[in-house]
């Protein structure tokens, strides 16, 4: 935990205009000085600097904070991380308690020995006569001596302690060994993780080396390897590695993933590699673990929309469904898509062959990660009967069911309408209703009423003079926007006679909201209520269209100008 005293020396020790100057362009303005906002797309700077009170606030985006948040916000740090780096910028000595000095002692010998160890596997990769069927590989695949010094690839010699040895040569401990993931205690001394395995360096956010994957070479011997049989063998947990919670290629990646280039999650370190050479530079990759929350809560720092372009095998088609599966999506709100690979082969395989403008197109046409779901659920029925439709519409129903805007949800339900071939109020119907048990669907109308809607009913009843002012599109929930159509309707005839309404479940819900005993919203409430939630729709709507278009062509530019303006007008009427 950071001492208060640190912090306020860190504070006072940054000036936040130089800080942002780094990274953008700032002008004075009069006393204060403005910028090119950084966390969006503009010319004409927006971002207020407030140099004495060391705040910022872009008036287009909405992005706003200190020394400290802009730090997390452009280089994708956690606090304590964004605290040690302006400690270094400012040649600030942070106060540690002991407890916590010795393990960051213990961390960095750790991450010495990795980096000493990356340098021991890459000089033997390129000298040692056993890594020869390694550099083979390379060759094949097309990775040249600049792409092995670039990613710092390396080879495991094949004696049970070659790097153990080395590394103790240079004066390192068996202890900080162990520490580090490199080495293993055994009967018979200290002995090495990786034996026989082109090896792969693992680096963290802040470009720490942390771990290494290690992959089979099949021209050697199996019994000169370590676990034979695995394709890939990766660093255990350790005191400086956590493969939940690390991304390979990461650390290169984040300063390149943005709203309009994605962060591009593939399988392997090949992969990887591969996409970097072919321009996407966003390409990341799990370690050895499959795809899960925490990196999810990690690629969230960075942007909001994900690309998952697994191999079109089954077992990569398998993975990419699986990520659907994760609630951190949802929680946060992601824009998760997948890529079809092209001829069902990877992305290393692509390149290989020459054919890098592919890959780039296949991310460029990605689709809703959702929409492939729901498919792949359909596809496992005969939609040729009533029952076999049913049972499809369930198991889609449970996908969509997961989303939580009303927007999107309903666009969802178009699709599953389409796919599985039914109308829209039934597939509606079978995404609120939420249960399989019983006689079939859950009744719409065991429910929650929502609560807005329901209020500007109730308004509108009380005054049906107003019923002009609004449209059935100011109403998500079908039973809502129903009501209000029989209301509209006897509008024209000059008077409201709720018992006169010929449909029986309009009638009753109007009715029974024209009893409730609770006083009534003002006029100025219930307008300002439906306006802000008519700007939600509209700035979801140019959100996706804008998802969809080219950056930087004048669609573009004019879709975004709109957006920014809906964004401060929501913001200004909010402050009303």
């Amino acid at each position: 935990m950071a001492e208060r005293g640190d912090i306020d020396r860190v504070r006072d020790a940054t000036d936040l205009v130089e800080l942002i100057a780094e990274v953008t362009k700032v002008k004075r303005s009069g006393r204060s000085f403005m910028a090119v906002c950084p966390f969006h797309q503009e010319k004409t700077p927006s971002m207020s600097v407030d140099r004495a009170r060391g705040l910022y606030n872009c008036f287009g985006c909405g992005k706003h904070g200190d020394i400290f948040t802009f730090v997390q916000e452009t280089q994708g740090l956690d606090f304590p991380e964004a605290l040690e780096a302006l400690a270094r910028r400012a040649g600030v000595t942070l106060v540690r308690d002991p407890a916590d000095a010795r393990m960051r002692g213990r961390r960095g010998a750790a991450v010495e020995a990795i980096r000493a160890a990356i340098e021991v596997y890459h000089d033997r990769l390129k000298k040692a006569p056993e890594a020869g069927p390694a550099r083979a590989y390379l060759r094949h695949r097309g990775y040249d001596v600049d792409v092995i010094d670039e990613w710092r690839i390396g080879f495991a010699g094949v004696d049970w302690d070659t790097l153990t040895k080395a590394l103790k040569a240079g004066g390192a401990e068996d202890k900080v060994l162990i520490d580090a993931g490199l080495s293993r205690k055994g009967p018979k001394g200290v002995y090495d993780v990786f034996r026989g395995r082109l090896m792969f360096p693992i680096h963290d956010l802040r470009g720490d080396p942390v771990g290494f994957g290690g992959r089979k070479i099949d021209e050697i011997d199996r019994t000169q390897t370590n676990n034979p049989d695995a394709k890939y063998v990766n660093s255990a947990d350790s005191v400086v590695y956590h493969k939940a919670q690390v991304l390979f290629g990461l650390d290169r990646a984040r300063r390149e993933i943005s709203d309009d280039s994605p962060a591009v999650i593939v399988e392997g370190y090949t992969d990887v590699i591969a996409m970097h050479l072919a321009g996407v530079r966003t390409a990341v990759a799990t370690c050895g673990t499959a795809l899960g929350e925490g990196h999810f809560d990690l690629l969230r720092r960075f942007g909001e929309r994900i690309v998952l372009a697994f191999d079109s095998d089954e077992a990569g088609s398998k993975a990419a469904l699986r990520g659907d599966e994760l609630e951190s999506p949802f929680r946060l709100d992601l824009d998760l898509r997948v890529a079809d690979m092209p001829g069902g082969l990877d992305p290393a395989d692509l390149v290989q062959q020459g054919r890098s403008g592919e890959l780039a197109q296949s991310v460029a046409r990605a689709r809703p990660l959702l929409e492939r779901r729901i498919e792949h659920e359909v596809a496992r029925f005969e939609l040729s009967g009533p029952e076999g439709r049913a049972r499809a519409l369930h198991a889609a129903a449970d996908q969509v069911r997961r989303v939580k805007d009303p927007i999107a949800r309903r666009e969802y339900s178009r699709h599953v309408a389409r796919v599985v071939g039914v109308d829209l109020e039934t597939a509606e119907a079978a995404i609120a209703g939420g249960s399989r048990g019983g006689s079939g669907l859950e009744s719409p109308a065991e429910r929650p009423l929502d609560r807005m809607e329901a209020e500007l009913l109730r308004f509108l009843v009380a005054h049906p003079d107003r019923v002009v002012d609004f449209g059935s599109e100011d109403f998500g929930d079908p039973r809502l926007a129903a009501a209000y159509s029989a209301l509209a309707r006897q509008w024209p005839d000059g008077r409201v006679e709720l018992t006169e309404i010929s449909d029986p479940g309009p009638r009753s819900l109007l009715i029974s909201l024209s009893m409730e005993d609770r006083p009534l919203s003002s006029s100025e409430e219930i307008t300002a209520r439906i306006k802000e939630r008519r700007l939600d729709r509209q700035i979801t709507d140019l959100e996706q269209k804008l998802a969809a278009m080219e950056p930087g062509s004048e669609a573009h530019s004019d879709n975004l100008r709109r957006l920014i303006a809906l964004q401060q007008e929501k913001r200004s009427s909010s402050r009303l």
